[in-house]
């Protein structure tokens, strides 16, 4: 069998699109992970990657092969660390995923808490309002508010998210204010717009939940873009109250229909499942978890 640190610095190489940006993910020099590609292509017998000054792009054969090893490279890292693990110690790295609000007012906090606890491992955060592909983009675990998409995921449940439907004073010295969610078609709303338009508010109304479909003339992905809109009079929004609770405490915005608010919007931690999750990985599912529901309670 081909020595583990070659075949890791394949698919390294494969899935970081260069040989410079596959040696500063694994954090070996250049030229070691440049003999390590030779040394694979060399058992195996066939060109695996073509090679040019700022990319690295696989062969025919590349592609078939990185497809084949890819999962058996991950098990063998995984039963390696999970043997390290078993004799007590916590180390390696782990990659999260956030939405860009929450990752910098309540992930971030939370994981220099966690890195102080246990000083071998290392963290990276990434942070988007668009739902990540976790495998696609290699991360360990991802915050999720609202429903996951991915039933293949393992998700982790933690208490549903207060959202409000809110405006600026101004927006409403020159509107008016909604007193009932019909009355939303007569305004100005600022819709979010990720992978689909999010077009249409829940409320709840006579004791059943319905929808309401608003429209306005500013769409974004960005929570925080809905935000600024709103708090400076572009038109109504629906957001978590945790987004907004500072703007609503110094009178940037004003709550509006809280009589008609939905059920809260769940908060999630999801995760590929895998044969044998990783100590790093159960400890800071279980740290996040218990951090968030003494943070958002």
């Amino acid at each position: 069998m081909e020595r583990l640190d070659d075949l890791e610095a394949f698919v390294a190489v494969i899935e970081q699109g260069s040989q410079a940006a596959a040696a500063r993910h694994l954090r070996r020099p250049l030229q070691s992970l440049n003999r390590s590609l030779i040394a694979l292509e060399r058992a195996v017998g066939v060109e695996l990657v073509k090679r040019t000054t700022r990319r690295s792009e696989p062969t025919e054969a590349g592609r078939a092969f990185y497809e084949r090893v890819k999962p058996a490279v991950a098990e063998i890292i995984e039963a390696r660390n999970e043997a390290a693990n078993m004799r007590g110690e916590v180390s390696g790295a782990l990659k999260i995923g956030a939405p860009v609000l929450f990752a910098s007012s309540f992930v971030a906090p939370a994981v220099g808490r966690f890195l102080k606890l246990y000083p071998n491992v290392e963290i990276e955060l990434r942070a988007s309002d668009e739902q990540a592909d976790l495998l696609a983009e290699g991360l360990d675990v991802a915050v999720r508010i609202g429903e996951s998409v991915d039933e293949s995921l393992i998700a982790r449940r933690l208490h549903a998210l207060r959202v409000v439907t809110c405006g600026a004073p101004g927006y409403f010295a020159e509107h008016g204010r909604p007193k009932h969610p019909h009355d939303l078609e007569h305004h100005h709303c600022v819709v979010r717009a990720a992978r689909d338009v999010v077009d249409k508010w829940p409320f709840r109304i006579g004791g059943k939940l319905q929808t309401m479909k608003v429209r306005g003339r500013f769409r974004t992905n960005s929570a925080a873009a809905i935000r600024a809109a709103a708090s400076g009079a572009l038109g109504l929004a629906q957001l978590p109250l945790w987004q907004i609770r500072e703007l609503v405490d110094r009178g940037k915005l004003e709550i509006v229909l809280s009589e008609f608010e939905a059920d809260g919007m769940p908060i999630q931690l999801v995760w590929p499942p895998t044969r044998a999750p990783l100590e790093r990985l159960r400890r800071f599912v279980d740290f996040l978890a218990s951090d968030l529901e003494t943070d958002l309670l």
